[in-house]
């Protein structure tokens, strides 16, 4: 914990301490909107290892969403203390320890876990064995991301297996690709996408032919989304990224069908030395906002190119346009878009919001750090 406050609310901005993780709630609140009506027909499932704030997940559910999805089984905890009744953890459970608490849980929410190997099934139908309660178990199928997935031949099996154990529900497919949120043109994604869906459609035929239902084809992220809503497979929608946007999702080309969100989260940042005229060195480095998916930008700012971290530091190039009057001073309060939101969140206990140039709310990331 911080020895004292970055903030109070009713500040203005210019006197949050740096560096801090702020939410521009106007933004945030439309892009909740939009996505609310973007998902249309389809369950809206945010995925929130993005945020890892119940209070988020809270508005999330306030604005239609039937639950959340959680990549840890440590962050369902969390949310499901706040009041999120439905959790859907997309990862596989392994280990003695985390399984007890599979358990634990189960009996507490509608929880649901995936599998991909007949082994997960024996060790969640054994701890889940003379449970009240039923467990939720997805067939996670390989749709082209090349990480976890059972193949189709292994789906049925595993759907089988899962229907046949005392204890769990099978309840569905999960068929997320990962790597096609990130392809940068609406063709590449919608190929992905296509590509994935037939594969879907395809395991759930061979499923129900042996006498079993689908209730739930389960996937899509912000980069997909539309494109899974619209394929006639899927059921059920699990973007995360679009309440915040950063720079590596707003590089993507934009499809007919696809829906702009706004950049809503921001490191402020402070410059703290000015060793040259072309040089800003600022407070934010690699502590304060991950670089996994390429340097942040300056928002606001063409004439600032943010161009190395180090542990505590940034450096901005300043790239001069004849007048220096624009140029940054020391102490000067900067914005930065991260290049991925997911993990600069991790790195921050809580969230500052704003608006209209004030702090309004301090939200708690209260999963931060959960990777159980």
């Amino acid at each position: 914990m911080l020895p004292w406050k970055a903030c109070e609310i009713g500040d203005p901005v210019e006197a949050i301490d740096t560096p801090a993780l702020l939410l521009d709630l106007n933004a945030f609140e439309r892009n909740l909107q939009r996505m609310a009506q973007a998902a249309g027909h389809m369950r809206l499932r945010p995925h929130a290892k993005s945020h890892k704030c119940p209070e988020i997940a809270l508005q999330q559910v306030k604005h239609g969403a039937v639950g959340i999805c959680c990549q840890k089984l440590s962050e369902a905890f969390v949310f499901a203390e706040a009041g999120i009744k439905d959790i859907l953890v997309t990862n596989q459970i392994v280990g003695a320890r985390k399984l007890c608490q599979v358990r634990k849980l189960a009996e507490q929410i509608n929880l649901g876990v995936l599998v991909d190997h007949i082994s997960h099934v024996r060790d969640l139908a054994h701890v889940m064995q003379g449970s009240l309660r039923e467990l939720d178990v997805y067939v996670e199928l390989d749709v082209g991301a090349g990480r976890c997935g059972a193949s189709c031949e292994q789906a049925v099996e595993l759907a089988r297996a899962i229907h046949a154990s005392d204890g769990l529900r099978f309840a569905g497919i999960h068929a997320y690709h990962g790597a096609a949120q990130h392809f940068r043109t609406a063709e590449q994604r919608a190929l992905a996408i296509q590509f994935a869906s037939h594969r879907a459609a395809q395991v759930k035929a061979e499923i129900e032919a042996v006498g079993m239902q689908v209730p739930v084809i389960t996937g899509a992220g912000t980069g997909t989304f539309c494109i899974e809503r619209d394929s006639g497979v899927y059921q059920e929608i699990q973007p995360g990224s679009y309440i915040f946007m950063d720079k590596d999702y707003a590089a993507n080309e934009l499809g007919v069908k696809d829906v702009k969100f706004e950049h809503a989260l921001f490191v402020a940042t402070r410059v703290q030395s000015r060793p040259s005229p072309a040089v800003a060195v600022v407070d934010a480095g690699l502590k304060a906002s991950s670089v996994d998916s390429g340097m942040p930008c300056v928002w606001g700012r063409d004439d600032l190119v943010y161009v190395k971290a180090s542990d505590e530091h940034g450096v901005i190039q300043v790239e001069r346009t004849g007048t220096d009057n624009n140029a940054p001073g020391i102490g000067d309060l900067l914005m930065l878009v991260p290049g991925h939101c997911d993990p600069t969140v991790n790195l921050y206990d809580e969230i500052i919001c704003v608006r209209h140039g004030r702090v309004e709310a301090i939200w708690q990331v209260s999963a931060r750090g959960c990777c159980l």
